[in-house]
Formats: C-alpha cells, sequence, structure tokens
C-alpha cells in the first residue's frame, strides 16, 4: 500500500464524534452502542507521528477481534466489550466504504481509570527502573537479571492512571488503584488483567511468539456490575512481542511491536518531539514487522483474513 492510501484522519459525518485519541477515533451509535475507528496514526512516547503506517488500522482492529474472541474463550468469566466488525447502517455507503475493515462496534460502558499493564519481562522502563533500584514498579526484584528475563515468579501488574491525551500516564501502587476504582473493582481488575496475559502468552507461544508485555483496558457494565474487557487487545501497539527463535536475554530483542519505531527516534534525536516525519522505510519495516505477527497470531494474512 502506497503512502497515499494511509489514513490519518477520518472525520465521519453520519454519526457523531464524541472522541480522537492518539490512534482512534470514538463515534456514537446510540445510546448503548460506540464505534471505535481505527487510523493509520502511530504514537511513541505519547507523541503521535506526522504520517502513518501503512494498513495498522485493519491491522489492529482485526487483531483485537482475534484475541477479543481467543481470551473470551480461554478466560473463564472474562466479558467484553466488543460486538461485530459490521460498519452500522447509519454510516453513508461513502464513508462505510472509507472505514471498512478499521472499525468496531461496541458496547458503551463505564470506563475504569486505570491502564492495567501486566509485565512479563524486565525491559523497556522496568528494565531502567531495576537497572538503577532493583525494583520493577517498585516492587523489588531479585539481583542479577539481565535486560529482557523473564520476571521471577511470574508476570506482574503495574498500573497506571489513563491520563489524558497529551498528557503522560503515571505509574500508580496498587492500593492507589484501590482508591481510584474502589477495592472490589481493583481486585478484579487485576485478576483479569493477569489472567487474560497468561492466556494471551501461552496462545502466542504456541505460535513462536513472546509477549512480553500489555496494557489491558477495563470498564464497568453498570447494568450488571461486571468487569469488562475494552479497547484494544494484545496488538502490536499496546504490547512488546519478540520472535521466540531470536530470544536472547541480556540485549534489547528484535521485535513485532512500534520498539521499531521508538529505537529510530531514540538514535535520531527525536523522542517526545511534536511533528515528526517518520521515513517511508521505517513506515514499511514497522508495517510489516505489524503483518507478520498478525500472519502468525491469526494463521491468516491480513488480506486473508479480511476476505473472510
Amino acid at each position: 500500500m502506497s503512502s497515499n492510501q494511509v489514513l490519518t484522519e477520518v472525520n465521519l459525518t453520519s454519526l457523531p464524534k464524541l472522541a480522537e485519541g492518539k490512534v482512534r477515533d470514538l463515534y456514537s451509535v446510540d445510546d448503548h452502542t460506540l464505534l471505535f475507528v481505527t487510523t493509520d496514526r502511530i504514537s511513541a512516547y505519547d507523541v503521535v507521528m506526522k504520517n502513518g503506517v501503512p494498513d495498522k488500522g485493519a491491522l489492529l482492529t482485526q487483531q483485537s477481534a482475534h484475541w477479543f474472541k481467543i481470551l473470551s474463550e480461554k478466560v473463564p468469566g472474562l466479558k467484553t466489550h466488543f460486538l461485530t466488525t459490521d460498519v452500522p447502517p447509519a454510516v453513508s455507503a461513502q464513508e462505510a466504504q472509507l472505514i471498512k475493515n478499521r472499525s468496531m462496534q461496541v458496547r458503551k460502558l463505564k470506563v475504569f481509570p486505570l491502564e492495567a499493564i501486566v509485565r512479563g519481562y524486565v525491559t523497556g522502563s522496568a528494565w531502567k527502573e531495576y537497572k538503577t533500584s532493583g525494583t520493577v514498579h517498585g516492587t523489588p526484584l531479585p539481583a542479577g537479571l539481565r535486560e529482557c528475563d523473564a520476571v521471577p515468579g511470574g508476570p506482574i501488574y503495574t498500573p497506571s492512571t489513563k491520563a489524558p491525551l497529551g498528557q503522560h500516564d503515571e505509574n500508580i501502587s496498587k492500593a492507589r488503584a484501590a482508591e481510584l476504582v474502589g477495592d472490589r473493582y481493583a481486585s478484579r481488575i487485576e485478576d483479569l488483567a493477569l489472567r487474560a496475559f497468561g492466556a494471551g502468552q501461552a496462545h502466542a507461544a504456541a505460535r513462536g511468539i513472546i509477549i512480553a508485555d500489555t496494557k489491558f483496558e477495563f470498564a464497568l457494565d453498570e447494568a450488571t456490575d461486571e468487569v469488562v474487557l475494552v479497547d484494544e487487545v494484545l496488538t502490536s501497539d499496546s504490547s512488546r512481542m519478540w520472535p521466540r527463535d531470536r530470544y536472547e536475554p541480556g540485549r534489547d530483542q528484535e521485535s513485532f511491536d512500534k520498539q521499531f519505531l521508538r529505537n529510530w527516534l531514540t538514535e535520531n534525536g527525536l523522542r517526545g518531539k511534536e511533528g515528526v516525519e517518520v521515513p517511508e522505510e521505517i513506515l514499511k519495516a514497522t508495517s510489516d514487522r505489524y503483518k507478520e505477527v498478525f500472519r502468525r497470531l491469526t494463521g491468516k494474512t491480513l488480506e486473508e483474513a479480511l476476505q473472510g
């Protein structure tokens, strides 16, 4: 796909727009239903790049839909907000063609103000903290761990705040998370996040992929008082994913996620800078990584998945 087919802006007139995030735009379908539209925008270090990644919106949408199905089957009691990838009838034919394959209808729920982060490996900001203090998210870990070693004892839950667009999320303690959402909901979020991560790791491992960490989001179904998995799930945007056959602790890993873009930004002194136009070869390489992990996880290329 050439760059002129990359979609970084969507402005539907058929439905009222509720919000615009770094990557997704949110529209109201009716009193109980929302429409997520995933653009090809890409962000790194909380800044959106000027140009987008080919096919990214479709890849993230279809990958999340795949995971909602898998995790619903593998995690007892897990509910999700996912309804369908069909475009709502209220959307005009012209606009429907624009958002086809990159949108999903979901239940309208009350989102908890938490990022439910689960870390299975000591990498990224976790590695930086460990090198400095021997801890990850304030939790002491054994001495002598190498970069990208698995967390001893298994994955850990490390919540953060869900900051408004343009602001940075803040790591918080489990106690602070409980203050924000209540003890019972905080405990349920942690339990579901860890179990969903474990199920995702197992599914990916059988397909040659290590999921090192991820970010989940949850919401409350006020009608049933249930905690529900929402937003995107185990995508290359929200997770670190590595090829198992190239995994080697003690160094940064080859990845199927946007770490490739993060590294390019850091190497070129552009980390956290606004208005960065990423070279086409970096965008294509990022797209190729997203496509490869999609193929491995789902058993289909994006084109095959869209053909049904």
